[in-house]
């Protein structure tokens, strides 16, 4: 399989360089070790994380007011990434190390010969204590996804304004929801847990979520999906730093991350068939054309929400780029529903 390495993100100087500073003076704060993505398939491995001072963030709660939101928030975003760490990562047969990136971030894509690749269910990753780093654990250890059964299909899902209610067309609307609700007083769109068991087959299908907002917000999603009781699965975010002042931005700017992220998806596991699920507020439809220009035959579905006003010149465009025994124009979540019963559900 093609090594691929996922979309290195921006370097920031002045973060950086207080970082090693920092290191060498011996300063760090402990650190912790965050493991965002870990998938198997037959033949490989894909690790994604990152390292970074450890900060104390308190479990969400419907009741938590707006000042203790935004301070959670602040919390989030003010931890400081760790670059040049090393992070030893250990699987049967297999002992590799990991060198963080000028944003903290580590990845690997491994080769597993037949037997390690069936039979290993766990992956250990250690921060290896380099001068000036002390670890907040010794190791921890997380499941690899494996998705080898041949399902119906998979679903590979956007995040903002497809599941959960963002107003990323508005940017001042959007800023304050991102800072003061959190993963428990953030809404669902209606009826999107019903919509996506029903497409899973009750969380049984695998469920992929890519999204353009940045890591800083991967708990908050995780938590937010298993609050909601939305099939939870593998979280793929965008690899660019967002700070206390550009936290705005999260969830903008280009969009050419997804591509690459759903079509490594599709070669990781090419023998499985997507649903895909998105937005017209953004460029969803632009990116789920441009997949299906490449994976024509493997794309089942591509449902999208309507929202905003509607433009009549862009929709006319979408439809010239998107195959019209593909695509689903929905309002809401009863409409898509009516058709996955009729269409994708058996």
């Amino acid at each position: 399989m093609k090594q691929i390495y996922l979309f290195r993100g921006l370097t920031w100087p002045f973060r950086y360089f207080f970082s090693i500073l920092k290191r060498k003076l011996g300063k760090l704060d402990l650190l912790r070790v965050e493991v965002f993505v870990v998938l198997g398939n037959s033949s490989h491995l894909f690790v994604k994380g990152r390292v970074i001072e450890a900060y104390k963030q308190s479990r969400p709660s419907d009741k938590h007011n707006t000042l203790h939101n935004i301070l959670a928030t602040l919390r989030r975003y003010a931890g400081s990434s760790v670059p040049d760490a090393r992070v030893e990562l250990r699987i049967a047969g297999l002992n590799k190390q990991l060198v963080t990136d000028e944003e903290g971030v580590f990845e690997g894509l491994y080769d597993l010969d037949e037997k390690t690749s069936e039979s290993t269910k766990t992956v250990q990753f250690s921060l290896l204590a380099d001068e000036g780093l002390k670890p907040e654990v010794p190791s921890i250890t997380k499941e690899i996804l494996r998705f080898q059964k041949n399902y119906p299909h998979g679903i590979i899902s956007d995040i903002d304004d497809t599941i959960i209610v963002s107003k990323a067309t508005n940017i001042q609307e959007k800023f304050w929801l991102s800072v003061s609700k959190n993963a428990y007083t953030r809404r669902p769109l209606p009826g999107v847990s019903e919509f996506y068991r029903l497409l899973s087959a009750n969380a049984q299908y695998p469920v992929f979520y890519v999204s353009s907002s940045d890591w800083n917000l991967f708990d908050l999603i995780q938590d937010f999906l298993k609050y909601r009781e939305i099939p939870v699965g593998p979280i793929l975010l965008k690899d660019r730093h967002m700070d206390l002042k550009n936290i705005w931005k999260s969830g903008g700017g280009s969009h050419e991350h997804k591509v690459e992220k759903i079509s490594f998806l599709m070669d990781f596991y090419p023998n499985l068939n997507f649903v895909l699920l998105g937005d017209s507020g953004q460029h969803d439809p632009e990116i789920y054309a441009e997949i299906i220009s490449k994976y024509k035959h493997r794309i089942e579905a591509v449902y999208i929400r309507q929202v905003g006003t509607k433009d009549p010149i862009r929709e006319e465009e979408l439809n010239k780029l998107l195959p019209s025994n593909k695509i689903v124009w929905i309002k809401n979540s009863t409409e898509a529903i009516e058709h996955a019963k009729v269409h994708l559900v058996h």
